[in-house]
């Protein structure tokens, strides 16, 4: 393996410290590569540069800092705050890095700062071109462009409209391509190699481990006895360049992955003993759906992990929502990922603990937050679905809405049917959805109702009170 070289499109001296405004579109001109007719199946495989499977580049704490000083005037130095409410339910020190309050959103800004900041002068003219599900892309768009770069960033096609328009709005050349990330670094790369443009992976290129790192570095400053650090992982360029950062200052730290089951991509090469392709499902911490991690993150972080969780789609959408309810704070799927381990009890062996989640990411959908916060309110067993089967006469389905509203339950849908029911003729099924207080709450109703019913059916209902066990 390989210790961190100057190469992968970089220049050979250092780039002067500066936070120049976004350029407008008269002074950079908008790439205008583009992918059209391009056959995913057909183009050639080429390499990134920058990674070499066979010999990983191990970032080190000396890059770490080197980068630290090189982009501080560039990103902004995120607040670093104790969770008073978190840390009273969970018997913890829970402390909260806000890195979604980067300018575009995302801790992805510290990366691509200071990998833009060594493009070499050679590719500044043909510019940098990158692949991402939206919060790389965006910061790749804004730092390229505030340097003077101009950027193309090839995306999904299923990645969200809102991180699209930004990209757009931030002055990069946006190509939709591909169904998945796998897919669109295929067609980045052989654009990159077509074109004679820079590739920068926002989880592997080592400037960008070692950008991402500064984010350790500041937890640290901030909290120089933190016992664990829990880190969001897709492709691992995070989590590496704050095991680096961590482990350099202390080598007692504790450090946490985090990471969606529908793409549990991390845990896959942990598994293996390296980076593995990974089937990808949908999930909300589309942030993380990589589906291979990157080689040089991997071997970087492979000998500092402590931990990996893998968290059901329920416990993200469950911390989505306890961060909106106790900090009053917005954040994606994945910046929910270390406050969702906690709720789901994957953790509970640090209590009394000093522990720092990072939030990683704010760039969520407007429209899917409404349902994720749905999601996260029946996880928390507050947001309900009933079946109760009453007598199919005049006021029978009155009666039973009337005993739900007696308990303080808001009623929300209610549906009722007859010809699906197996037991009489002289029964009708009612479907209710309902809103209660909180999971005491629920079963309050719920014993309430068995007491007057003979079919009482809580569907999906959660077993006990969420933190008491896993989510499911």
């Amino acid at each position: 393996m390989n210790k961190r070289e100057d190469c992968f499109c970089e220049k050979s001296t250092r780039h002067k410290q500066n936070n120049p405004a976004v350029p407008t579109s008269t002074t950079i001109p908008r790439s205008t590569v583009n992918a059209d007719g391009i056959d995913i199946d057909a183009i050639e495989e080429v390499k990134d540069e920058a990674c070499n499977p066979d010999s990983p580049v191990i970032v080190s704490f000396e890059d770490v800092k080197k980068a630290a000083a090189a982009i501080k005037d560039g990103i902004i130095r995120t607040p670093f705050a104790k969770s008073y409410h978190l840390s009273k339910m969970f018997g913890m020190e829970i402390y909260l890095k806000y890195d979604f309050k980067q300018i575009t959103g995302s801790f992805k800004d510290r990366g691509a700062r200071y990998a833009c900041l060594n493009v070499a002068d050679e590719h500044k003219k043909n510019g940098v071109i990158t692949a991402s599900a939206g919060n790389h892309a965006q910061s790749m768009a804004y730092h390229a462009t505030s340097l003077g770069i101009p950027v193309t960033v090839v995306m999904p096609i299923i990645s969200p409209i809102m991180k699209i328009t930004k990209c757009r709005d931030f002055g990069a050349n946006v190509i939709l391509k591909g169904k998945h990330y796998g897919e669109s670094k295929k067609v980045a790369l052989y654009l990159a190699k077509k074109h004679n443009m820079c590739f920068i992976s926002g989880c592997d290129h080592p400037n960008a481990i070692a950008g991402q790192g500064s984010c350790g570095l500041e937890i640290l400053e901030d909290l120089p006895d933190v016992d664990v650090i829990i880190a969001p992982t897709g492709g691992a360029g995070l989590l590496s360049g704050v095991c680096v950062a961590a482990k350099g200052i202390n080598p007692n730290i504790k450090i946490i992955s985090v990471e969606a089951e529908r793409a549990a991509s991390f845990k896959n090469a942990m598994d293996n003993g390296r980076p593995t392709d990974t089937p990808i499902l949908p999930s909300l911490a589309d942030g993380l759906s990589v589906p291979c991690v990157g080689y040089n993150a991997f071997a970087t972080a492979r000998p500092h992990v402590e931990k990996v969780v893998t968290l059901k789609e329920n416990c993200i959408a469950l911390g989505i929502l306890r961060l909106v309810e106790l900090e009053k704070v917005v954040v994606e799927g994945s910046g929910s990922t270390g406050v969702a381990a906690i709720l789901g009890g994957h953790l509970d062996e640090y209590k009394g603990k000093k522990l720092a989640i990072i939030l990683s990411g704010g760039n969520i959908d407007t429209s899917v937050l409404g349902r994720v916060l749905e999601r996260g309110l029946a996880a928390d067993g507050r947001y309900i679905k009933v079946k109760v089967i009453v007598r199919d006469r005049a006021g029978g389905v009155s009666e039973l809405l009337t005993d739900i509203s007696d308990n303080g339950v808001s009623i929300k849908h209610v549906l009722h049917e007859r010809a699906w029911v197996t037991s009489d003729v002289y029964s009708v099924l009612v479907k209710c959805i309902l809103e209660t207080r909180d999971y005491q709450h629920s079963l309050d109703l719920k014993e309430a109702l068995e007491k007057k019913y003979a079919s009482v059916e809580f569907v999906d209902f959660p077993s006990a009170p969420p933190g008491t066990v896993p989510c499911n």
